[in-house]
């Protein structure tokens, strides 16, 4: 009897505590995210435009946080999202590549936080883009993903949720239309549209640039109905909604660039009502602090009360001990380009504040160097026709013609990135402060684009933070050889001697491309790089071929021709008909299609050879 009062006693105690604190799951917001394919913030009345129509993103932020500078750290799908879901910077781990022709490995013991989620006892659904460039098992990360995912299927309605949706309406796809659709009225009068100062007006441009309006209208929608499920669901005041852009986009210069129209995307986060004391804001307000994709997953699991991964590179910008002020402050941040589909670069960004500084590491090339499909699109091909028929201004041209090694900008004062201060006296000061900001960040990260995408494929990938760690030494060093570009010539000039009759391929590789960059004021080295069109690394037989190239000092087909004869991986090909396509188009060497003996059936080098044969022509006309 008195085991029984016990009992009864302790029951009703217990009964007691769970009236004052509710069960811990029924404690723990849901989250949903929305993310819209390829926009940056240009295209939203939330920003600024009235042409954006988006009343249910703009009811969002009456009821929510606004960031005015939100970036996605890459200006491609597959490596902003890799970086979504794992909270690192792509260079780290060698995901930066787009598209990954290798998959890299998570170090021990990181996973996609969405997997930690689930692990804490959340219910986690994707519907349905991952596109990641790592290894994972998506039964792992996700309870489901796929196009018919949703929060709804959850084995308990009491359970918490991550939702992801991905909406595809706003994708670069959807500009690839005939040039008869042209004839279609669009919604959004193209007579109304603002074009960029670095497009010329014509009517394609116009019309497409309303198009994109459009498919914006269409993305409200679909934000509309998310909300409405929310609601009908008697969710909404228990979750927090994102709505985020997966990177910039998409007209010309924005998606596969650095500049703020590939990076800078527009961020909503609806605060519910049962959980805005874990945020220091008011709803409806807005912030100038800086966050990017490697902060939003450790932001979930600091709302959601989990611990992350001390390997993440991002911190929270809501939750516990996380103020209002403390998140204004924030206003710094890193960006980086890379391969895009066949077309190579490597770029690296350093905001603070309205200064922006882009370091060019392959300059010679122009941004405007064939992607097959980029140039799906009408706008592009009319832009590059005008360029050629010599009917473009100065700014219109920019985007054809070599880049300057490093720029800087003011965005409050040219928000479009045309008007280059690195060169200004005025500014000598800031130029070396942001160039000493990115080396930093550069070398804490280890970055893995000094290595050729073949090197680092082949050696890193298994665990590039590890890898990194270990060669950290030499990344270094091949980051100070890089940056001879930035002195006068005649200050870089014995370092680069030295460096093109070094023991090591990657110093003989580097020299070179930092001869390249210098262009006709390194011809005194013309002797020096000669003997490279034989060197034993077929990657320094390419760059050599290129810088000699580029100065017309020779022909250099065939050494190209011999290099993608016998290359032996995707990689190494990907990059000498990058440099071909170069050479080709930007310089004018004559290429023969006659001479290269690869018949490929699909894949990034079978678009360069379907270029470089004629056979890819812009099929929309």
């Amino acid at each position: 009897m008195r085991l029984f009062q016990l009992i009864y006693s302790l029951v009703i105690i217990c009964s007691i505590a769970d009236l004052a604190y509710p069960a811990e799951s029924a404690k723990r917001p849901n989250f949903v995210f929305v993310v819209s394919e390829d926009n940056s913030i240009h295209y939203l009345s939330l920003y600024g435009n009235k042409l954006g129509i988006t009343p249910n993103i703009e009811q969002l932020a009456d009821n929510g946080l606004t960031f005015n500078h939100a970036f996605s750290g890459a200006p491609v799908c597959s490596v902003a999202r890799t970086t979504l879901a794992t909270a690192m910077h792509a260079p780290r781990l060698g995901f930066q590549y787009h598209r990954k022709s290798a998959l890299a490995t998570l170090p021990s013991g990181v996973k996609p936080w969405s997997q930690v989620l689930r692990e804490n006892g959340y219910y986690t659904s994707n519907n349905s883009k991952t596109d990641y460039n790592f290894k994972v098992d998506r039964k792992d990360a996700w309870d489901m993903s796929s196009n018919k995912a949703t929060w709804r299927k959850r084995p308990n309605k009491a359970m918490p949720f991550f939702h992801m949706q991905s909406l595809a309406e706003s994708h670069e796809s959807r500009l690839h239309f005939p040039i008869k659709k042209m004839g279609t009225p669009t919604k959004t009068s193209p007579d109304d549209v603002v074009l960029q100062p670095y497009f010329p007006d014509t009517p394609i441009m116009r019309y497409t640039k309303a198009q994109y309006y459009d498919q914006m209208r269409l993305i409200d929608n679909h934000v509309g109905r998310i909300i409405k499920q929310l609601k009908e669901d008697s969710l909404l005041e228990d979750t927090f909604v994102f709505y985020f852009g997966d990177h910039g986009g998409v007209m010309p210069r924005s998606k596969g660039y650095a500049y703020e129209s590939g990076l800078h995307i527009p961020l909503v986060v609806r605060i519910p009502e049962n959980f805005k004391h874990l945020i220091d804001h008011k709803r409806g307000t807005r912030t100038d602090g800086f966050v990017s994709f490697i902060d939003f997953g450790p932001t979930v699991l600091n709302l959601a009360s989990i611990v992350p991964h001390k390997e993440l590179d991002g911190e929270a910008f809501f939750g516990k001990n996380i103020s209002a002020t403390d998140l204004a402050k924030r206003d710094e941040v890193f960006g980086h380009a890379d391969r895009f589909d066949e077309k190579f670069d490597m770029v690296r960004t350093y905001r603070k504040g309205k200064w922006k500084y882009i370091r060019n590491y392959q300059a010679y090339y122009a941004d405007g160097l064939q992607n097959n499909y980029r140039y799906r699109q009408l706008a592009y091909d009319n832009w590059r026709n005008l360029y050629r028929a010599d009917r473009l201004n100065p700014v219109q041209r920019q985007f054809f013609e070599r880049r300057p090694v490093e720029q800087l900008f003011n965005l409050e004062n040219d928000p479009h990135e045309i008007n280059n201060l690195a060169a200004d006296s005025d500014q000598a000061k800031r130029l070396t402060e942001m160039r000493r900001l990115l080396k930093n960040k550069m070398k804490s990260i280890n970055d893995l684009s000094f290595y050729p995408e073949n090197r680092m494929v082949a050696t890193a990938l298994n665990d590039g933070v590890a890898f990194g760690q270990k060669h950290a030494k030499q990344l270094s060093r091949l980051s100070d050889l890089a940056d001879t570009a930035l002195r006068p010539f005649d200050e870089a000039q014995q370092t680069l001697v030295k460096a093109l009759e070094s023991k090591s391929a990657l110093h003989r590789y580097w020299a070179l491309k930092v001869c390249s960059n210098f262009g006709k004021k390194a011809k005194p080295l013309t002797l020096n790089a000669m003997p490279l069109l034989k060197d034993n690394n077929l990657m320094v037989r390419v760059r050599a071929a290129e810088f000699l190239g580029s100065i017309n000092a020779i022909d250099p087909m065939p050494t190209l021709y011999s290099v993608v004869n016998n290359a032996e991986t995707e990689q190494a090909l990907m990059i000498a008909f990058n440099t071909i396509v170069y050479l080709r188009d930007q310089v004018g060497h004559k290429y023969d299609p006659e001479k290269v003996k690869l018949k490929f059936k699909k894949g990034e080098v079978y678009r360069r050879v379907q270029y470089l044969a004629g056979t890819e022509p812009n099929t929309n006309y």
